[in-house]
């Protein structure tokens, strides 16, 4: 069978789903995973998003616009695998009255960081602010050290923890390069040893690594820290940021955002789309090989292009994002992958839900 033979097969299985809503009339602001036009997109993504992510070519799915700003499915297409533009063309203009919309993207990778970049890097007087250059204090092997971004302060059981992606503190799972792994204790860092020439004693311990063993089974790329007393800003502080709010804020397409990361800085964009189905591959160590794919759900797509700048790059990894207004906004998504088109974020609801925890903030 070839792919467009499977894909009108797709096409045809969803043809069997009780008549939806019409999802063809301009998005407005809030239309979040609650909203009925976006339900019942998620109808139809649901039924055939398995057999999409089966096929070559195909790296996810999720509900998002069209050109026109219409509702519908949008279906993500490896601009590096073969015939990339086969793939766009194969897909069925619509599926059940939702229309379907190909998006060209590289592969979504986890975005830690190896030696480069300059924004967010300095070492800071204690207590620090978020949203800065850390990582793991033994991130080093295979000629390589790597780091990412410590992103919020969250509050477990009334003691404060760092959160940032499990990729930037937990990854290292096989002795390898430099002969351990990670272990409950370890030293966290700012900034990470990307930032100080890969020697720990040009950094700071700031916290101590809680082994919670996120991936590959959980849904969510997290992983925290327990603060050292006295180095971390107990008001959860992040730089460009200030404080947040205790309150979280579930996405919704088109929402304005903004996130403070080691590489990039301060940034803004907007949401593209809600409950994306994607998979992402990780390493076993810095510079190593690949460990495992993890596909996740429900995640949230941020437009990565704006205004020629990127809003996630590599380093970034760990970012807390949050909405975009001027004082204690809300939490939004962790931000843990992407590729230049897109960055992609778990929903902060289902990281703290992980972890049994609350935001630091006002």
């Amino acid at each position: 069978m070839t792919r467009k033979q499977f894909l009108r097969q797709i096409f045809l299985t969803a043809v069997a789903l009780p008549a939806l809503l019409a999802t063809t009339s301009p998005a407005a602001p809030g239309l979040s995973l609650a909203n009925p036009r976006v339900r019942d997109v998620i109808v139809v993504q649901r039924t055939v998003t398995p057999e999409l992510m089966a096929l070559d070519g195909i790296l996810g799915t999720a509900v998002g616009e069209d050109d026109a700003g219409n509702v519908g499915l949008v279906i993500f297409v490896n601009s590096e695998g073969a015939n990339p533009g086969e793939v766009i063309r194969s897909l069925p203009a619509s599926i059940r009255g939702v229309g379907v919309s190909g998006r060209l993207t590289e592969p979504f990778r986890a975005l830690a960081g190896k030696p480069g970049g300059s924004s967010y890097t300095a070492k800071q007087t204690p207590p620090i602010k978020l949203g800065t250059s850390g990582g793991w204090g033994h991130d080093l092997a295979n000629g390589y050290c790597c780091g990412g971004t410590l992103g919020s302060l969250i509050n477990i059981n009334g003691e404060q923890y760092i959160l940032s992606n499990f990729h930037v503190l937990e990854s290292d799972i096989v002795p390898g390069g430099n002969g351990r792994v990670k272990q409950d204790g370890d030293s966290v860092i700012q900034p990470g040893l990307i930032d100080v020439g890969c020697n720990v004693a040009n950094a700071q311990s700031v916290a101590t690594l809680v082994v919670r063993n996120a991936l590959p089974a959980s849904n969510v790329d997290a992983a925290i820290a327990k603060v050292v007393n006295g180095m971390v800003d107990p008001s959860g502080a992040i730089l460009g940021i200030g404080t947040l709010s205790a309150q979280t804020q579930t996405a919704f397409l088109n929402q304005p955002v903004k996130k403070s990361g080691r590489t990039s800085g301060l940034t803004r964009s907007n949401i593209a789309g809600l409950n994306a189905t994607v998979s992402v591959t990780y390493d076993n160590e810095c510079a190593g090989g690949t460990a495992f794919t993890k596909t996740f759900t429900g995640q949230i797509i941020v437009n990565n292009r704006v205004k020629g700048k990127s809003f996630l790059a590599g380093g970034d990894s760990g970012s807390l994002m949050a909405e975009d207004v001027a004082t204690n906004p809300k939490a939004v998504g962790l931000l843990y992958a992407g590729s230049s088109a897109y960055a992609i974020a778990n929903p902060i609801d289902e990281v703290l839900a992980f972890f049994g925890a609350t935001m630091v903030g006002q």
